[in-house]
């Protein structure tokens, strides 16, 4: 049988792919699919249209190139990775994945046959070293919305295709397929009529919930907003400051912002956490927001509570206390637009509180006020402290710069101190740590014209697969800035032992074992990638190397800032 002009399995992925849409095939492979590449292979060759292929070295960078350009465009990707041993390097992207429920197709290969099926040889490591477990997805079913075994190359086609889609239905998460090599080499005929795979529709709150909620923020008199991903979709930005203005509502991001959900400028933005005037509440929506309130039990008690999101019991935490007492659940920007009409048609020509606003902005204006005499004083320093650094990475990038987000000690400095400006310029990495630049990179192959600066500290520098994603940005024009701060230990580490033993033996001796890390130079890591590094230690070296960075990554060149903080 001439090869080259059958089709097989591997044909049959690559066309479900198309399908689906997929602008990307996030890869870091092992050599089961052959079938696959001979198919990319065949659509080169030929011209057509399909997904591009990219290597990515890493099976974690792969799944968070694909969360980064997902998070950013919508768009679901595909992640293409080696058999049981390529998902454990992976999981803990596919873990952030269903967590900030990023639509993904995660497939994986495997060997049914281990080289006793007359004329296939796979390689005597599938028997001795890959058959991590008899059927690859349990693996990961854990932390993903289904995962199965493809059962045929006859049905390879639809069953690929149905995993797309019901990753793209809410709520929103990869999904996965393990893929036999024996399949992806068996003949295969497409199908007569190749379906056009439809994009997710949006739900709809029903409309007597969304009127009644609308009288409750109408009758409301001190109506509160809180959320933490309102911005997840440009529209749900938009959207949210439409209902916030409509009624004169403050706004507040949770101790938890996962994304940019509200103008950080706006009057009616007041900050981030939960602000003393919760307390007073006697409304509060809470807008896609999974943890409004810490400890759980520290809920405001004069407020009714509604939540307002896609899904708002979300599986994967293993406490959540919204304490809502009513539920707007569907699409989170369509469900804003309706109540804010919902709102308008209630209350007529009323107009909007001016005197509240008025309220608003001086009460804005004291935030501002306050966090820049925080600065100011911090800048004056001969130090760097990580606010300092913070605000001079808002003050040296251009305003369109989209930030990634992996600080641990530093994150609340971050959420109150960096100055990201409108929907789609923050980011914060989901679960373990290790994911912000191949997420940053992501962003990046999405927003090529818009500068990515991935923020995170030292200890989570190490988490990083920063050789692989460096060598990537490289070759994929996907240049990005790195900014590390860094204080030199694992602080949170050294700050939860001495929370707990305050008057122990390593708080009199000033012994932390928990907080050690490397004292390398991170900045010279940057060399080897046609990348380029900077070492500040005080305000003056750091606007100095963001000036350099931005010149160069305006250039195509990546860069790696190692910025010495004090804290």
């Amino acid at each position: 049988m001439d090869q080259r002009n059958t089709l097989d399995g591997g044909e049959a992925i690559l066309e479900a792919f198309r399908a689906l849409g997929a602008d990307y095939i996030m890869s870091s492979p092992g050599s089961e699919w052959g079938a696959v590449w001979e198919a990319l292979a065949r659509q080169k060759v030929s011209n057509r249209p399909g997904p591009i292929y990219i290597n990515c070295a890493h099976e974690t960078l792969a799944v968070d190139l694909a969360i980064g350009y997902t998070a950013y465009t919508r768009k679901m990707q595909v992640v293409m990775l080696h058999t049981g041993v390529g998902l454990l390097q992976g999981a803990m992207g596919i873990d952030a994945a269903f967590r900030q429920e990023i639509p993904m197709l995660i497939v994986s290969g495997e060997s049914m046959t281990y080289g006793d099926k007359p004329g296939f040889n796979p390689g005597p490591q599938w028997q001795a070293m890959l058959s991590v477990v008899g059927n690859p997805h349990r693996l990961v079913e854990p932390f993903v919305k289904w995962a199965n075994q493809l059962s045929s190359v006859h049905t390879a086609y639809d069953q690929l295709i149905r995993a797309g889609e019901m990753a793209q239905r809410s709520p929103k998460g990869p999904t996965y397929m393990s893929v036999p090599i024996e399949t992806t080499l068996e003949q295969w005929t497409p199908p007569d009529i190749a379906r056009d795979v439809p994009a997710p529709s949006k739900t709809r709150a029903a409309a007597e919930d969304v009127e009644a909620v609308a009288k409750l923020l109408v009758a409301a008199k001190a109506p509160a907003i809180l959320t933490d991903s309102a911005g997840e979709q440009e529209e749900g930005y938009n959207a949210l400051v439409e209902l916030a203005e409509e009624l004169t509502i403050p706004v507040a991001d949770s101790a938890w912002p996962f994304y940019a959900n509200f103008p950080r400028d706006h009057a009616l933005y007041q900050g981030h956490g939960q602000p003393d005037y919760l307390q007073e509440s006697d409304l509060i929506l809470l807008v896609k927001c999974r943890s409004p309130w810490y400890p759980p039990s520290n809920r405001p008690h004069k407020a009714k509570i509604i939540a307002i999101d896609d899904a708002p019991l979300k599986p994967h935490m293993v406490h959540q206390s919204l304490q809502a007492e009513s539920y707007l659940e569907g699409d989170t920007p369509e469900t804003l637009k309706a109540l804010t009409e919902a709102v308008r048609d209630l209350k007529g020509n009323s107009g909007r509180d001016e005197e509240k606003r008025d309220r608003l902005q001086k009460d804005h204006d004291a935030m501002i006020a306050t966090n820049k005499s925080v600065v100011d004083n911090h800048l004056k320093e001969t130090t760097l402290h990580p606010i300092a650094a913070i605000s001079l990475i808002s003050e040296m990038m251009p305003d369109d710069t989209v930030y990634v987000d992996e600080t641990i000690t530093a994150r609340p400095h971050m959420v109150k101190y960096l100055d990201n400006k409108g929907p789609r310029s923050y980011f914060r990495v989901h679960g373990g740590l290790g994911q912000a630049i191949g997420t940053a990179m992501g962003v990046k192959l999405a927003a090529k014209d818009r500068p990515v600066v991935s923020i995170m500290g030292d200890g989570t520098f190490m988490y990083n697969p920063i050789v692989q994603a460096l060598a990537f940005g490289k070759d994929f024009d996907a240049p990005v800035m790195v900014v590390v701060l860094n204080n030199g230990e694992y602080a949170a580490m050294r700050k939860e032992h001495h929370a707990y033993y305050r008057d122990g033996v390593a708080a009199e001796h000033s012994v932390f074992p928990g907080s050690e890390i490397t004292g390398l130079d991170y900045s010279k890591l940057a060399k080897p990638f046609d990348a380029k590094g900077y070492r500040a230690e005080s305000p003056d070296e750091l606007r100095k190397a963001l000036e350099k960075g931005r010149k160069k990554l305006e250039k195509g060149r990546s860069v790696l800032i190692n910025v010495v903080v004090s804290e």
